[in-house]
This record gives C-alpha cells, sequence and structure tokens, in this order.
C-alpha cells in the first residue's frame, strides 16, 4: 500500500483524482474498513500535513472555522469553543475513548461509514456494499433506526454531526477545481441506500464553519448507551438554547442522532420550548411535543425499545440545558 503525503489540499485533491486512493486522516475508521474489507485497498493519501485543513480561526463577527483536521479531543478541551457551542464541545468529551478522541478528527467523524454489522461483515452484500437488498431490516436490526428514511436501516455514526446541526453549521467542501460550502442539514441523504454522506470520492471536507453565538445561549447534550464508556449511542441530544433578556427560552435547537440515517431536527419540540423557564420544569406544550415524537417514528421489529427511549432522552437533555433539578 502506498502512501502519499502532499503538504497542500492541490496535492491532496490531485492525488485522490487519481481514482482508486483513500483519504487518510485521523484513520480510526479508515483502518477499521480496511481490516474489514468495507473498503478496497488502494494508494493512501494521508491529509494531515494539509495547512488549510488544519486550525481554528474565530472572525471578527464571532463566528468561526474549524478545521477538518481537528482532533475531537481539541473540541472537546478549547475552553473559548466550549464557551460559545457548549453543546460542541460537550458532545466531543462524550465520543469513545482518550485514545480515539486524541485521534480521531472532526472531518472524520462527519464522513465515517455506518457501524452496521452486515456491511462489515465480509460474509453479507447490502446497498452499500454493491447489493441489492438491506439484510439488517429482516436480520438484526438490535441498533438500527426507529425513524426509517429509506431502504438501509444503519443510523447515521456522527455524534458531532448532530451538535452541528443543532448549531447550523457547514462544511467547506473541496474537490478539483472547485470548493462549495454544505449546510450539515444537506450533509447526509437518508433516502439513498448506497452512501453515508454526499461527498464524491475525490471531495474532502476542509472545514466547519459555526455561525456567531447569540448572547444568553446555553447547550447541553446527553446520549443513551448500553454501558457507561467507550460505546455507540443508542439515541443522543443535543440542545441549543437562547434566551431573552429576562431569562425566557426565545428560540432552541433540539438535534438527535442514533435513530435514522441522518441527524434530525425536532421542529415541534423546538418551537413548544419558547417562552420556557430556565430552572423549571418542563412545560404542558414541550410534553406534548415529547410525546408526538412517538408519531415520528416507524420502528423495526427489533427497534421499538426506541421510541420510549427517544422521548425520555431528550426530555432529559431538555431539562439539561434548561439547568433545571430534574436532569
Amino acid at each position: 500500500m502506498t502512501v502519499t503525503r502532499p503538504s497542500d489540499l492541490e496535492g491532496a485533491l490531485a492525488a485522490l483524482a487519481e481514482g482508486g486512493a483513500l483519504a487518510r486522516a485521523g484513520g480510526t475508521d479508515l483502518t477499521a474498513c480496511l481490516a474489514e474489507g468495507v473498503l478496497p485497498r488502494g494508494p493512501v493519501v494521508d491529509l494531515t500535513g494539509v495547512a488549510p485543513m488544519g486550525g481554528t480561526d474565530w472572525r471578527g463577527d464571532g463566528s468561526v472555522r474549524v478545521g477538518a483536521l481537528t482532533t475531537v479531543a481539541e473540541l472537546a478541551g478549547d475552553a473559548r469553543l466550549a464557551e460559545s457551542y457548549p453543546a460542541l464541545a460537550r458532545t466531543a468529551g462524550a465520543l469513545a475513548t482518550p485514545q480515539v478522541r486524541g485521534t480521531a478528527t472532526l472531518g472524520g467523524n462527519l464522513l465515517q461509514r455506518n457501524r452496521c454489522w452486515y456491511l462489515r461483515n465480509p460474509a453479507f452484500d447490502c446497498h452499500q456494499s454493491g447489493g441489492s437488498s438491506c439484510p439488517a431490516r429482516t436480520g438484526d436490526h438490535l441498533y438500527g433506526v426507529v425513524v426509517d428514511q429509506g431502504p438501509c436501516v444503519a443510523p447515521h455514526p456522527s455524534s458531532l454531526a448532530a451538535a452541528l446541526l443543532a448549531y447550523d453549521a457547514s462544511i467547506e467542501v473541496a474537490g478539483a477545481g472547485s470548493t462549495r460550502s454544505v449546510p450539515v442539514a444537506e450533509l447526509y441523504e437518508g433516502t439513498d441506500p448506497t452512501r453515508d454522506h454526499v461527498l464524491g470520492p475525490a471531495e474532502v471536507a476542509v472545514s466547519v464553519t459555526l455561525p456567531a453565538p447569540a448572547p444568553g445561549e446555553r447547550g447541553a447534550y446527553l446520549r443513551a448507551t448500553g454501558r457507561s464508556r467507550a460505546e455507540w449511542p443508542l439515541v443522543e441530544v443535543a440542545v441549543r438554547l437562547v434566551c431573552e433578556d429576562g431569562g425566557l427560552v426565545a428560540s432552541a435547537a433540539v438535534a438527535v442522532g442514533g435513530v435514522a440515517r441522518t441527524p434530525l431536527r425536532l421542529p415541534e419540540v423546538e418551537s413548544a420550548l419558547a417562552g420556557s423557564v430556565p430552572g423549571g420544569a418542563l412545560s404542558p406544550a414541550v410534553a406534548a411535543a415529547l410525546e408526538g415524537l412517538a408519531d415520528l417514528c416507524s420502528p423495526l421489529p427489533g427497534t421499538r425499545y426506541k421510541v420510549g427511549l427517544l422521548s425520555s432522552t431528550v426530555r432529559a437533555g431538555l431539562l439539561r440545558a434548561l439547568g433545571s433539578e430534574e436532569g
């Protein structure tokens, strides 16, 4: 296996455009995909020396550009990011293990392959490995979706994507001869069973831009897991609240992961949160919106447990963001 180590973005894109080349950042997912036969072996383009893909740039309007090569540990440990975007920092701090967080990158987390055991078992064919069916749909799908968006039933694995969705972030994507800005809300396509994101094989995520935080922002992140450490979330929620001068919630963003092929926003819950009192109980409108999440769900036989888990996890996340004693 040959490894190319370009020092600039143009060189990296040229190497990827040759065909068959694999981009590598931290390598935590790529190494597993190669070992499990998810990806064919080919030339590797190591991106770690590409300067435009690193660093954090705070802009005059209060927004921030975070390089795709920023590690998850750096996201979790950056005091200014934690103050401005608390749900993002808390999400990063909850991921995986310290060893993985110290190596895995922002871009890699956003663009990783899903963890479906049928995809990662060479004995099976599925939509993403060139087959025409989803064996998980009729097989063992204990960790599958509860919001059914299309043929594939593997949830998207990126926790950072859910947090960035709550912050209306966008991704700078570069390909041969062009760059484009892709909102995180458009980075994933749940109805296409052949891919986990919309980037082409010769495109890379260069950076993430987060809008300037509003005064009076609060945030929280919560995940439900089968064990306390080094576990993929069954359901996760990132909450962003903007409070008025008087303290009441003026607007909210609530994003969930682990439940669908894409991270999802919950607009009904967001609308119901307007006027909520930090430190207080959830209003009847919020309680009704949480009950209504069951209508969003179309569970598989093995994921019916996620219907109640989704509501309870979101509820606990909202209480945590509001600073209520119940949370």
